[in-house]
Protein backbone atom coordinates (compact mmCIF):
# COMPACT_ATOMS: atom_id res chain seq x y z
CA UNK A 1 0.00 0.00 0.00
CA UNK A 2 1.47 3.56 -0.89
CA UNK A 3 2.01 5.73 2.05
CA UNK A 4 -0.44 8.92 1.87
CA UNK A 5 2.95 10.86 1.47
CA UNK A 6 3.99 9.55 -1.55
CA UNK A 7 0.88 10.23 -3.68
CA UNK A 8 0.20 13.39 -5.39
CA UNK A 9 -3.34 15.57 -4.97
CA UNK A 10 -5.62 15.36 -7.95
CA UNK A 11 -7.32 18.57 -8.36
CA UNK A 12 -10.85 18.07 -7.39
CA UNK A 13 -14.04 20.05 -8.21
CA UNK A 14 -16.76 18.07 -6.94
CA UNK A 15 -18.56 14.67 -8.32
CA UNK A 16 -16.92 12.56 -5.55
CA UNK A 17 -17.92 11.55 -2.53
CA UNK A 18 -16.20 13.00 0.95
CA UNK A 19 -14.98 10.14 3.07
CA UNK A 20 -17.31 8.25 5.67
CA UNK A 21 -15.96 8.59 9.11
CA UNK A 22 -15.16 5.16 9.07
CA UNK A 23 -12.86 6.06 6.17
CA UNK A 24 -11.52 9.07 7.81
CA UNK A 25 -11.01 6.99 11.56
CA UNK A 26 -9.07 4.33 9.52
CA UNK A 27 -6.98 7.06 7.76
CA UNK A 28 -6.11 9.09 10.89
CA UNK A 29 -4.76 6.00 12.53
CA UNK A 30 -1.61 7.17 10.22
CA UNK A 31 -1.87 10.67 11.62
CA UNK A 32 -1.96 10.32 15.38
CA UNK A 33 -1.16 13.98 15.96
CA UNK A 34 -4.60 14.98 13.44
CA UNK A 35 -7.84 14.92 14.96
CA UNK A 36 -11.13 15.23 13.20
CA UNK A 37 -13.23 18.64 13.74
CA UNK A 38 -17.02 18.72 12.20
CA UNK A 39 -17.61 22.61 12.04
CA UNK A 40 -19.30 24.04 9.32
CA UNK A 41 -18.13 20.38 7.29
CA UNK A 42 -15.75 18.13 8.19
CA UNK A 43 -12.16 18.78 8.51
CA UNK A 44 -9.00 17.34 9.69
CA UNK A 45 -7.08 19.60 12.08
CA UNK A 46 -3.57 19.60 14.06
CA UNK A 47 -2.13 22.31 16.13
CA UNK A 48 1.33 22.60 15.34
CA UNK A 49 3.10 25.02 18.30
CA UNK A 50 6.96 27.07 17.62
CA UNK A 51 9.52 28.78 20.56
CA UNK A 52 8.75 32.16 18.64
CA UNK A 53 6.69 34.17 15.53
CA UNK A 54 10.02 33.65 13.20
CA UNK A 55 9.65 29.67 13.45
CA UNK A 56 5.80 30.02 13.34
CA UNK A 57 6.44 31.84 9.79
CA UNK A 58 8.92 29.59 8.27
CA UNK A 59 6.78 26.92 8.91
CA UNK A 60 3.33 28.29 7.57
CA UNK A 61 5.82 29.65 4.23
CA UNK A 62 6.93 26.14 4.05
CA UNK A 63 3.38 24.85 4.15
CA UNK A 64 2.79 26.87 1.37
CA UNK A 65 5.45 25.89 -0.80
CA UNK A 66 4.18 22.29 -0.33
CA UNK A 67 0.17 23.41 -0.82
CA UNK A 68 1.22 25.03 -4.22
CA UNK A 69 3.17 22.13 -5.23
CA UNK A 70 0.25 19.77 -4.68
CA UNK A 71 -2.47 22.43 -5.86
CA UNK A 72 -4.56 21.78 -2.58
CA UNK A 73 -4.94 24.50 -0.15
CA UNK A 74 -5.35 24.19 3.84
CA UNK A 75 -7.13 26.62 6.08
CA UNK A 76 -4.39 28.16 8.38
CA UNK A 77 -5.00 30.17 11.67
CA UNK A 78 -1.71 31.81 12.88
CA UNK A 79 -0.61 33.04 15.71
CA UNK A 80 2.69 34.25 17.63
CA UNK A 81 4.20 30.66 18.18
CA UNK A 82 1.14 28.29 16.88
CA UNK A 83 -0.40 27.40 13.90
CA UNK A 84 -3.59 25.41 13.25
CA UNK A 85 -3.91 23.77 10.24
CA UNK A 86 -7.19 22.39 8.97
CA UNK A 87 -7.36 20.40 5.46
CA UNK A 88 -10.66 19.38 4.14
CA UNK A 89 -11.88 19.74 0.24
CA UNK A 90 -13.97 22.49 -0.04
CA UNK A 91 -15.83 21.81 -3.19
CA UNK A 92 -17.72 18.09 -1.45
CA UNK A 93 -17.71 20.01 1.83
CA UNK A 94 -15.69 17.09 3.36
CA UNK A 95 -12.93 14.95 3.64
CA UNK A 96 -10.96 13.36 0.44
CA UNK A 97 -7.84 11.90 0.32
CA UNK A 98 -6.28 14.99 -1.21
CA UNK A 99 -6.57 16.32 2.79
CA UNK A 100 -4.40 13.38 3.92
CA UNK A 101 -1.82 13.78 1.25
CA UNK A 102 -1.55 17.37 2.27
CA UNK A 103 -1.35 16.54 5.73
CA UNK A 104 1.13 13.87 5.43
CA UNK A 105 3.33 15.83 3.67
CA UNK A 106 3.12 18.46 6.47
CA UNK A 107 3.78 15.88 9.01
CA UNK A 108 7.26 15.82 6.84
CA UNK A 109 8.42 19.44 7.26
CA UNK A 110 8.50 18.53 11.14
CA UNK A 111 10.47 15.50 11.75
Amino acid sequence: MVEFHQKKCIPCEGGIMPFTLEQTNIALKDLPSWVLEDALFPTIKRVFKFKDYYQTMAFVNAIAWVAHQEDHHPDLDISYNQCIVRCTTHSIKGISENDFILASKIELLIR
